[in-house]
């Protein structure tokens, strides 16, 4: 079956698109091949940072929103991997509604996977919520805990949300938080994680030796987590 990985959360500055950016390292680096959508017409990250691998997609048109499925049945040896901008889970839902993607994925040989990126707040619970009432357990969930904002989960905890989604075969992973200072100079230069990594020609960041090497260790630390759900 072909993979497709929806990289969402709703919430704009959760950390969707440092996620998508995350999961297409991991794929370069294990030589697992992929496409890669980017919804953000603003500041695509994908389309920034792995121009190669990605193309636009334009979340309000079914002619483009098809291009999607049309790619992984093309190309089944391939994951496909779609960077959801900020507010754009009631257009695709509509669209998944209205062609029945969900029911005919199977058919289609689609495996459909989405990583609901959350901060620590109350509005990524909420949408959470409305995000399993709405597809129960229909797709495929991740749970990404991303700390960029703290690591005090208790809201989460409370609701009862996360022990829902785990209980429809969602996984739950964490993701550390990087020094913000690293993550500037790593987004000013418009490389990838691997080029700063490994200090390639490319690097422009000017990360310093140990700035380097903290960023290393929480690549290694983020890959061991998005294996996790499998790839």
């Amino acid at each position: 079956m072909t993979n497709i990985h929806l990289i969402g959360g709703e919430k704009g500055g959760v950390g969707k698109s440092l996620v998508a950016r995350l999961l297409a390292q991991y794929m370069i680096d294990n030589h697992i091949p992929f496409i890669g959508f980017d919804s953000d017409r603003s500041h695509g990250a994908l389309l920034r940072f792995y121009s190669g691998y990605a193309s636009p997609v334009l979340i309000d048109s079914y002619e483009s929103l098809d291009a999607i499925v049309e790619a992984a049945s093309e190309n089944p040896e391939r994951r496909v991997l779609v960077d959801l901008a900020a507010q754009t889970q009631e257009r695709l839902t509509q669209w998944m509604d209205d062609s029945q993607l969900l029911e005919v994925a199977p058919e289609l040989g689609l495996h459909i996977r989405y990583w609901h990126v959350m901060d620590a707040g109350k509005d990524s619970v909420d949408l959470l919520k409305r995000l399993l009432d709405r597809h129960g357990n229909r797709l495929n969930y991740v749970l990404v805990l991303n700390e960029i904002r703290g690591d005090d989960f208790r809201i989460l905890d409370k609701s009862g949300e996360k022990e829902r989604a785990i209980a429809m075969g969602a996984t739950v992973i964490h993701l550390k938080r990087l020094s913000e200072v690293a993550m500037i100079k790593i987004d000013a230069s418009s490389v990838s994680f691997w080029a700063v990594a490994n200090k390639s020609e490319a690097d422009t960041s000017g990360l310093g030796l140990l700035e380097r090497q903290r960023v290393k260790v929480w690549l290694r630390n983020a890959f061991s987590e998005v294996a996790k759900p499998g790839m």
